[in-house]
């Protein structure tokens, strides 16, 4: 009896622990601080493709409107359903709202039915760092442009084949450039 005490303790010890570190995690996110990425680690997918830039968040703060910023480097997220970006449809490419850099074709782009703009995979494996976010309690994986260390969104096993990813992506934090247009020179 007492090990299923020390057990049952232990357990909801652990639960705490989760519960505190995602409070923490949520009031940290509000810092401009924390939203910087920390530099990649185990679960972070490669090298930015292009030289990281030299914008400090007061550089980002002036040249973005206030609600991309809040998205992008404070980790904020849109409502559901009130990107435009949701029902483009044209041929193109979806590049980082702050430093440009490409991060998703629409190639990849499919509607998921969340009200987000959703691709089954990023345009290049190097575009795209990830940590583990506790935000909500649970484990999820967000992820940022490895270039900027812009918040993007977050990728769920849910999407569909052949990746069976969905890269859950805020509108206010990408710009569509349509197929034959020139992209943007690299910002910052």
């Amino acid at each position: 009896m007492k090990r299923r005490h020390l057990l049952s303790g232990a357990v909801a010890g652990a639960v705490a622990g989760s519960v505190a570190a995602g409070v923490a995690g949520r009031l940290l996110a509000q810092d401009d601080s924390a939203a910087i990425p920390a530099a990649p680690d185990a679960e972070s997918s490669g090298d930015s493709p292009a030289p990281p830039v030299e914008y400090t968040l007061e550089d980002w703060r002036r040249v973005l409107p206030e609600d991309r910023y809040d998205i992008l480097f404070r980790e904020r997220t849109e409502r559901a359903g009130s990107s435009s970006l949701n029902d483009e449809k044209r041929d193109g490419t979806y590049i980082c709202a702050a430093c440009y850099q490409p991060l998703f074709s629409s190639a990849h782009k499919y509607e998921s039915g969340t009200g987000w703009p959703s691709f089954w995979r990023p345009i290049a494996e190097e575009a795209i760092d990830t940590k583990r976010d506790f935000k909500l309690i649970w484990p999820r994986t967000e992820y940022h442009c490895s270039r900027c260390g812009g918040h993007q969104g977050h990728v769920f096993d849910d999407g569909p084949e052949p990746t069976g990813q969905r890269w859950c992506n805020n509108g206010l934090a990408l710009r569509f450039v349509p197929q034959g247009d020139a992209l943007p020179e690299l910002r910052g």
